[in-house]
């Protein structure tokens, strides 16, 4: 198998559909080079924008465009997509139900060297608490590719939420994504992960290792944060005795809060613990070491399971 980031995935996808679909039109905030957006001039350089850094401007230009019958990918880094443009993908972008995916790439702390300014720990959660916003996290290239290209069929707004580091393959060609559903990577009993982005490789990792010690987890790829898979958590609620949750972001408001607020509502038994970023900032540092000091890498994983199980 091999590496890529799902931010490679996502450029590729994206040229494919602006030379594919000429309603099709790619917005960047002036980071086209990194966040990928740039694969889109390949096709069409008349139909890829650069829109400086204004965040903002980008995404009610985006706003416009889609009112006017385009589909359109808006680009820049989870940060500053989320952050700072928070108001217009609210107020222009989801309360008229339209036809933007917000492209945030450079997710999570392994940005790396780039720091707390640049990690963005709480874009999931700022996306999903929007009303008739979808949020959706790729954990490898294949998946990142089959989402961009569904993007471009989906009606209405959509958060896309993508890497800086290349991760292993998880999919092979024949994988399709489905809205709304997780994916059953590993079956298991007892334990259960379910996790998005590069915790879903982090979480096969570490389930290989807990089984030389007789510990089996159930492995789950919830790439649809929202809508989210409410019959597979129920299944799993009621089959294993805990629900490990594992996130490249804050457990507030994430994935965590989002399968806990789901569960709560059900009759069920099992335990569900985080395995996250614990309500902080990140810091600069190589991915893995920030991977490995906020208790996200395989052998972290491990030692939470032996602690608490």
């Amino acid at each position: 198998m091999g590496k890529m980031a799902t931010r490679d995935a996502y450029g590729n996808a994206l040229r494919e559909l602006v030379s594919e679909n000429p309603n099709i039109v790619a917005l960047d905030a002036d980071l086209s080079k990194s966040t990928k957006s740039f694969e889109a001039t390949k096709a069409d350089p008349s139909r890829h924008f650069n829109m400086g850094i204004a965040e903002g401007n980008m995404m009610a230009v985006a706003a416009g465009l889609a009112a006017s019958g385009k589909t359109v990918f808006a680009s820049s880094f989870a940060m500053f997509a989320t952050g700072r443009a928070f108001e217009m993908i609210r107020n222009s972008i989801c309360y008229p139900y339209l036809n933007v995916r917000v492209c945030g790439s450079h997710a999570g702390i392994t940005v790396g060297e780039d720091g707390a300014s640049h990690q963005a720990l709480e874009d999931i959660a700022i996306m999903r608490a929007i009303p008739n916003m979808t949020v959706l996290c790729p954990c490898d290239g294949k998946e990142a590719y089959e989402i961009t290209k569904y993007a471009a069929k989906h009606v209405g707004p959509m958060y896309l939420r993508f890497g800086r580091s290349a991760v292993e393959d998880v999919h092979d060609d024949s994988y399709t994504f489905t809205i709304g559903k997780g994916e059953v990577l590993k079956e298991g009993k007892d334990i259960a992960f379910v996790a998005c982005g590069l915790m879903v490789q982090e979480s096969l990792k570490a389930a290989a290792e807990l089984e030389k010690e007789g510990i089996c987890p159930t492995v789950v790829n919830m790439a649809s944060i929202k809508p989210i898979d409410k019959e597979l958590l129920i299944e799993l609620a009621n089959t294993h005795h805990t629900i490990y949750v594992l996130e490249e972001h804050n457990i507030v408001g994430g994935l965590f809060g989002t399968v806990c607020e789901v569960l709560a509502q059900e009759t069920r038994t099992a335990r569900i613990l985080p395995i996250g970023v614990l309500d902080s900032f990140g810091e600069s540092g190589k991915p893995q070491e920030l991977l490995d000091k906020y208790g996200l890498s395989a052998k972290c994983i491990v030692e939470r399971v032996k602690e608490t199980n």
